[in-house]
């Protein structure tokens, strides 16, 4: 029996690479190349295969458009993600196709990378490292580059879901006291003493750190705006590995260029991979390449949760695991 058809879009681990290799017909892109940047290019791929299943990632554009363009064999689209906002998820259920993705392995990870950029914003890391590089550092000196101590301070987690009660978890070891808020209140053994804020604006004034972690769509866009920036503490840190465009970005320039807020670490951004000039020049923002999942046990697990799903419909005939529509 002829093996299932699967394009995959990105390059992948090898070991995921090898196991789909071993499951599928698997037409991987193993040198990366951009075509996965082109919806059109992603549906002429699928219809020239005559393609199953498709294995996309974040930010490919699997939007209605290239969903419409898909040949009739495609059953199955899953992602190397958790999100799913560059997926048509209304498109794919008008024709049938199954969508799933990869929860649940990559909360700790994406925690660590929150809690990496809070401390880099807080400590003034990425100044550090950018003066010791330059060979401009004349050694220690008693006013360097002085940060702020993450110990005894408010955290702020916008969404509480398992990314951020990880989050939560490594704070608590920094002596941090916790906060949150979210669409509704968390039984108290997820809490584990952690403050709920129903309201919003108590929940801004009352933090000296927040870390965003909420799902994108329109009902996020630019959450973080100029009003609600002005809550916040004079400075308050902003750490985001959410989504980029949940930011402002002209308005949290402005609070950082201004000083209202101390500093923020950002590793997801509005229309990635282009990041705002505005952010470029300036010290007190770290930066990073939406590197949130990116260890190599997340990545390994995030192939076994596509392989789960892709197997599940593809071979047996169930439902896939991992469904998100």
């Amino acid at each position: 029996m002829a093996k299932p058809v699967l394009l995959v879009t990105r390059k992948l681990p090898d070991g995921v690479e090898a196991r789909l290799a071993s499951l599928f017909d698997a037409r991987l892109n193993s040198a990366d190349e951009p075509w996965f940047r082109d919806g059109a290019e992603i549906a002429r791929r699928a219809r020239a295969a005559g393609a199953a299943g498709v294995l996309c990632a974040a930010g490919d554009p699997m939007n209605a458009g290239t969903i419409a363009a898909l040949p009739d064999s495609v059953r199955i689209v899953t992602t190397f993600s958790v999100g799913v906002d560059h997926i048509a998820l209304d498109a794919c259920k008008a024709r049938g196709i199954a969508v799933t993705h990869t929860p649940e392995v990559l909360s700790f990870a994406t925690a660590e990378c929150a809690f990496t950029l809070m401390l880099m914003a807080a400590r003034r890391a990425g100044e550090g490292e950018r003066l010791v590089r330059s060979g401009k550092w004349e050694g220690w000196a008693p006013t360097q580059l002085m940060g702020v101590t993450l110990q005894g301070k408010r955290l702020g987690i916008l969404g509480f879901g398992r990314i951020g009660r990880q989050l939560a978890e490594m704070a608590r070891g920094m002596q941090m006291e916790i906060h949150y808020h979210d669409v509704q209140r968390l039984p108290p053994e997820l809490e584990k003493g952690a403050t709920f804020h129903p309201d919003e604006d108590g929940f801004l004034a009352a933090i000296d750190v927040l870390s965003m972690h909420v799902p994108g769509g329109e009902g996020t866009r630019k959450w973080l705006n100029a009003a609600r920036l002005a809550k916040m503490k004079k400075g308050a840190l902003v750490v985001n590995t959410g989504r980029g465009p949940s930011v402002d970005d002209e308005a949290l320039i402005a609070a950082l260029k201004s000083g209202h807020i101390r500093a923020a670490g950002l590793d997801v951004y509005d229309g990635e991979p282009k990041v705002h000039p505005g952010y470029i020049a300036l010290e007190n923002v770290a930066l990073l390449p939406h590197l949130g999942s990116a260890t190599i046990e997340t990545r390994d697990a995030m192939g076994a949760r596509c392989i789960e799903n892709l197997e599940a419909l593809l071979i047996r005939g169930e439902n896939p695991p991992h469904r998100a529509a």
